[in-house]
């Protein structure tokens, strides 16, 4: 997969991320122009011109035909005066210390449109010898064409050449073109670093926007967690602050994962592509948000090889999931109620030899379709789905698997990697929950307008219901019609409950 159609926003936040890269380039020109300029020896330059006339006739048809006749040797002269017949007798006369065909390269000659006069420019480091050689050219040539264009029998030329306006000293030096060469170095830093900033949005392969994820499913993006440096401080972040930005983005995960159309109710596998992006704390926030709302939560530790849900939690997980799939406990038994809200967490229990053979059995199956029925939501939080199968496998027995997706982190390659996967298996994406967004800085700029945080453009923050115990009451009983946490509603649905998920 490839990233869509660059726009101009694209381009916006692309230049405000790299600008200390297209301002280093940019400063780096105007000093390597500096630099040049500064290193370069001064030139000044020179003009003399010199007037072709032609000298025979009297009459207005012999002038004529003289003026024409000079014209057509113009362009010869031009030439003449950088040949060695014109370039040694100045040599000699000024004393240079060069040779004909290196003076050669400091002059230029040229003849205007339509007219008889030859301009002789000459470029040197000192200004004064600049004026004395152009002035000693044009009387060079005017002798050197004085000899050549001499017929045989004749005393005189019919061309003769006048210098018209001597070469005069100008102390303003023409090369280098500091002003020029600064502004120039500035346009090409600037240039430089504007492609670099593109080239790298181009070649970099990690998910950045919305759109990246747009671009490789069409299943909806169900949340976005910004980014909080104190996350490992703080992981459950509902519960340590209600008011923070990054629980309020918890809670419209919440109210975006209730209005899913999911057949088969709604247990979910809570996985990624790769480890750290986020999915253990957005499983354990997304419960507590799902619990504070008035809804009978499940929360599985279904990570049988790193297992975090105990440890983030602070409750015991020696025993639980794990001990229930081989028959050694009831699962009335490990599920545990935790902080006087409608949340009952399972643990991983003891970490196996065999993780995807015990999530993907029928007991674990028969397990998920129990707790179906007995809770409102059920959340499975489990391995990434890229470095083990162990979400894969399970996640045909949910309603849907929710991918994580950490911004700046994951790539488009990991990403799609992890939903041909899930494809594999035949299990159905519920949504995609995007994580680490960045609130400061250019990257947020995809973010500013309904993506959770700062905006409540596509995610509408529902009201919640915090349940608390009043100040200086102790927390209410528990129901007697719960045992271990689990409600025993009686009839079908507790025989169901008890009967499937009974040790043996």
């Amino acid at each position: 997969p490839t990233r869509g159609t660059m726009e101009l926003s694209d381009y916006i936040r692309i230049l405000r991320k790299s600008w200390l890269v297209i301002l280093a380039t940019t400063l780096i020109g105007l000093a390597a122009a500096a630099g040049y300029s500064l290193t370069r020896t001064p030139m000044y330059e020179s003009q003399a011109v010199v007037f072709v006339q032609s000298q025979a006739g009297g009459t207005a048809s012999e002038l004529q035909q003289g003026s024409s006749f000079a014209e057509s040797r113009i362009t010869t002269y031009v030439s003449l005066v950088r040949e060695p017949v014109v370039m040694n007798p100045v040599i000699t006369e000024l004393e240079l210390n060069t040779s004909a065909n290196e003076l050669a390269q400091q002059v230029e000659s040229s003849s205007p449109l339509n007219s008889t006069l030859i301009e002789i420019t000459v470029q040197d480091p000192d200004p004064v010898q600049a004026a004395d050689i152009a002035n000693a050219l044009g009387e060079s040539l005017a002798a050197a064409v004085e000899r050549i264009d001499t017929p045989a029998g004749q005393d005189a030329s019919p061309i003769k050449l006048t210098r018209v306006r001597d070469a005069l000293a100008s102390f303003s030096p023409v090369n280098p073109n500091v002003p020029l060469n600064l502004v120039l170095g500035v346009f090409v830093g600037l240039a430089l670093g504007v492609g670099i900033a593109v080239l790298r949005a181009v070649l970099d392969n990690r998910v950045r926007s919305p759109r990246d994820v747009e671009a490789l499913t069409d299943r909806p993006l169900i949340g976005a967690i910004p980014y909080d440096p104190k996350t490992k401080e703080r992981p459950l972040i509902l519960h340590a602050d209600p008011h923070n930005p990054r629980s309020e983005a918890f809670r419209s995960l919440r109210t975006n994962l209730q209005f899913l159309e999911m057949d088969g109710g709604h247990t979910f596998v809570i996985t990624s592509s790769i480890p750290t992006e986020g999915k253990s704390t957005t499983t354990l926030n997304l419960a507590i948000a799902l619990a504070d709302s008035g809804k009978r939560v499940a929360l599985l530790d279904t990570d049988l090889r790193k297992p975090k849900v105990a440890e983030y939690l602070g409750i015991e997980g020696g025993t639980g999931l794990t001990d229930v799939l081989i028959g050694r406990a009831r699962v009335a038994d490990v599920l545990l109620p935790w902080g006087n809200r409608s949340l009952y967490v399972l643990p991983a229990g003891k970490i196996p030899p065999n993780p995807s053979e015990l999530l993907g059995s029928e007991r674990m199956q028969k397990l998920l379709e129990a707790l179906g029925q007995e809770f409102d939501v059920v959340l499975c939080d489990a391995p990434p789905l890229l470095p083990v199968t162990d979400a894969a496998v399970l996640s045909r027995s949910t309603s849907g698997a929710i991918m994580v997706v950490s911004v700046g982190r994951t790539t488009t390659n990991q990403l799609d990697g992890a939903f041909e996967a899930l494809e594999t298996v035949g299990s159905k994406v519920a949504g995609v929950v995007l994580t680490m967004v960045p609130t400061k800085g250019a990257d947020a700029y995809a973010y500013g307008y309904g993506y959770g945080y700062g905006g409540y453009g596509s995610y509408q923050t529902a009201p919640t219901k915090v349940q608390k115990s009043p100040r200086g009451k102790k927390a209410a009983a528990p129901d007697p019609g719960r045992q271990g946490g689990v409600r025993r509603s009686g009839g079908d649905e507790s025989a169901t409950f008890d009967d499937l998920l009974k040790p043996g």
